[in-house]
């Protein structure tokens, strides 16, 4: 397993990191913190969510983070006539050998791009469930594994829109982060018309690393440590969510060890062998507020979830820096929380 203590590993993999950031925000014009969201989960070994209006780009970046790498890739259209074994597969008889034979669906690749994905029924969403959790399939009794690395980026329209069904709170659970792309600002849609207006750059992208890259990566990322406050600061936050008076439904155990894990991949493409309370806060709005159901009483105050983390975070008092770090502080002999600034890749 490559750790932060393999100092030129470590710099080859930044160098990885860099070049397909790079490579992503050269189609995506005036979205770095997207972006790097969407890097952050996939080292995380997450799903991601893309929720926006209709033409912001949610089908682009899915696309392009997955060209960018040189990896298995299906693209999943989301339907109402869609079926559970279209995503799954379908074990069909073979008359020659007289037995079945599965025949594997679109789940089987590293990147699968579920575009829509609110547009098919509640009955196909939760063909993505065993998946989304275990990486794997089960199909007539018996389990086939996913390739590694796994990752669903999918997107999809509000709830509002025609013709969208509401995912299900198990379904949401699985996602370890949603993101809004929004509107890009005058001068990104301007650089927008002038790189999109003729050509589409897709046609020239290029994978920029390899899918054993990603798991180099990923194991890099497993090996950031997490000292007990940062830990009992995020599990401090996702309680909180439990007992507010504006929301029916809090977080689960899921979201707290995704809120982790998301906090040690963000503090590797910061540089860091160490998360911080400030990559907890980064990241909670992204990671809990969708899995949060608010009250009645909330939606008719206009109350979102996102304003809900918001105040939740302002709340919950912050884990103070130790003067040093030691055997209860982050160890590894680096301080707990540094004065200067986390050099970025």
């Amino acid at each position: 397993m490559t750790t932060y203590d393999d100092r030129a590993s470590l710099t080859d993999l930044t160098a990885t990191v860099e070049r397909v950031r790079s490579s992503v925000e050269g189609v995506i014009e005036g979205k770095p913190e997207v972006v790097r969201l969407s890097l952050t989960v996939l080292l995380a070994e997450g799903h991601l969510l893309i929720e926006d209006v209709p033409g912001v780009g949610k089908t682009m970046l899915a696309k392009t983070l997955a060209r960018s790498i040189d990896c298995s890739v299906r693209r999943i259209q989301f339907t109402p006539d869609l079926l559970p074994s279209d995503i799954t597969g379908v074990s069909i008889w073979d008359q020659q050998r007289r037995d079945f034979e599965f025949k594997p669906g679109a789940i089987f690749a590293q990147i699968v791009i579920g575009d829509e994905i609110n547009r098919a029924s509640p009955k196909t969403q939760s063909a993505l469930l065993e998946s989304m959790e275990e990486r794997q399939v089960t199909i007539d009794g018996q389990t086939y594994e996913l390739p590694s690395p796994f990752m669903v980026v999918a997107t999809q329209n509000p709830v509002e829109m025609e013709g969208t069904y509401p995912l299900p709170e198990a379904q949401r659970d699985r996602f370890m982060a949603r993101v809004s792309i929004g509107y890009p600002s005058p001068e990104a849609e301007l650089e927008m018309l002038d790189i999109h207006g003729g050509v589409n750059p897709l046609d020239d992208l290029q994978p920029v690393a390899h899918a054993h890259d990603i798991v180099k990566l990923i194991d890099a990322v497993r090996g950031v440590h997490v000292a007990e406050p940062v830990r009992r600061y995020a599990v401090d936050l996702v309680a909180a969510t439990r007992t507010h008076p504006d929301l029916r439904l809090g977080a689960s155990p899921r979201a707290t060890l995704h809120l982790l894990r998301a906090s040690k991949a963000s503090a590797a493409l910061s540089g860091r062998e160490y998360a911080l309370p400030d990559d907890v806060q980064a990241l909670a709005v992204a990671v809990l507020a969708h899995r949060l159901l608010p009250t009645a009483q909330a939606q008719l105050n206009r109350r979102t979830s996102e304003q809900v983390v918001q105040e939740i975070l302002q709340r919950t008092p912050v884990p103070a820096a130790p003067q040093q770090s030691g055997l209860g502080g982050l160890g590894r002999g680096t301080p707990a929380y540094p004065q200067q600034p986390p050099r970025r890749l």
